[in-house]
């Protein structure tokens, strides 16, 4: 708590908690003739219970349970009124055999894996991400946590660490997918390259947008930006269909993207501000759960303003680029074919 990054910091364990301690002598308990047993099942009968037997009685089972009248237990003294029978059947007084005295011990003794331990809970303090609270838990562990003593997560802390490093995968195989798709759609390798170039544009958008809101990009900003993969590939994907509708139909490849870039200019800009203006209310959203609300809407504001306003202008690039690399390539394997038929001369 006192590092101010960390709040509500509590352990469920108390060293100071008030302990009645009941100390047995068994050395004369054995010289009385008493059995260790017998000490320890009488103090269970009358200060707390001992299940006897069960019995019927007007159609019910009825349970017999042994225990003294509470004005008999309240008080220490009260465990040396209780009396045994020794191995000759007389009656041994407990005040004989053992030591009441009050001490200070825990509350509970917890166990993890197999260990003693210690639960701890807490929570980010505001403006702090979760993933930074771990690392500052590990930094403290490491330097004040004595020899023998470690540490280990569980609850939501686990599930995090276990699968915090998951989020780049799954970025990764979100582009890979919306890759393959295209590649089936236009029926080449290179075309679906000039759509995915908008991406790193929506993901500096995405990033410059939660920095200027001093956001942390935590778990709910990385699915904003598994968001943006589609999105910024769908603006993208209307103007690629016409550059590559307009160069089938005879056009050049310079002519087909600007004209591509000039059909489409008013439908991704009427689109995108539409969706836009509907994530608005994620980002300036109050209450309960609004912290990760807006983490995915100004990251998604913020990459699609840079897909809409600065993609329509690189995107026809990307085509025409990548367009005059692969009919440069084909005109290379073309000429490549054509020599290896020619006749060689003697």
């Amino acid at each position: 708590n006192a590092t101010g990054q960390l709040a509500g910091v509590r352990g469920t364990l108390r060293v100071t908690q008030p302990q009645l301690f009941v100390d047995l002598n068994r050395d004369k308990t054995k010289m009385m003739g008493v059995q260790v047993a017998s000490v320890f099942d009488a103090m269970q009968a009358y200060l707390s219970s001992l299940y006897v037997n069960d019995f019927n009685k007007y159609g019910r089972i009825w349970r017999v349970q042994l225990q003294a009248e509470p004005e008999f237990r309240d008080n220490p003294t009260d465990i040396g009124r209780i009396f045994v029978r020794n191995d000759q059947g007389q009656m041994v007084p407990l005040s004989g055999v053992t030591d009441v005295s009050y001490r200070a011990g825990a509350n509970a003794v917890s166990r993890f894996n197999g260990f003693p331990s210690i639960q701890i809970s807490g929570a980010p303090a505001p403006g702090v991400s979760s993933g930074e609270s771990l690392d500052l838990i590990k930094k403290l562990a490491a330097e004040t946590l004595p020899q023998g003593y470690g540490f280990e997560w569980s609850g939501a802390s686990y599930q995090e660490v276990k699968a915090g490093n998951q989020a780049p995968m799954v970025l990764a195989f979100g582009i890979v997918v919306v890759f393959l798709v295209l590649a089936a759609q236009y029926e080449k390798w290179s075309l679906p390259i000039a759509v995915l170039g908008a991406l790193p544009i929506a993901v500096l958008g995405a990033l410059v947008a939660v920095w200027m809101r001093g956001l942390a990009q935590d778990i709910y900003f990385q699915i904003g930006l598994l968001t943006l993969v589609g999105l910024s590939a769908k603006n993208a994907i209307l103007i690629v269909e016409f550059c590559v509708s307009a160069h089938r139909e005879g056009m050049g490849v310079v002519e087909a993207a600007l004209e591509a870039a000039r059909l489409r200019f008013r439908p991704i800009i009427m689109t995108s501000l539409a969706f836009i203006l509907g994530v608005v209310p994620l980002a300036i959203s109050t209450g309960a759960g609004s912290a990760a609300r807006h983490s995915i809407g100004t990251g998604v504001i913020g990459g699609m303003i840079a897909a809409t306003f600065l993609a329509i202008f690189f995107v026809p690039l990307f085509f025409v680029l990548i367009q005059k690399a692969s009919e440069f390539v084909v005109r290379r394997e073309e000429t490549m074919l054509e020599n290896l038929d020619k006749p060689k001369k003697k």
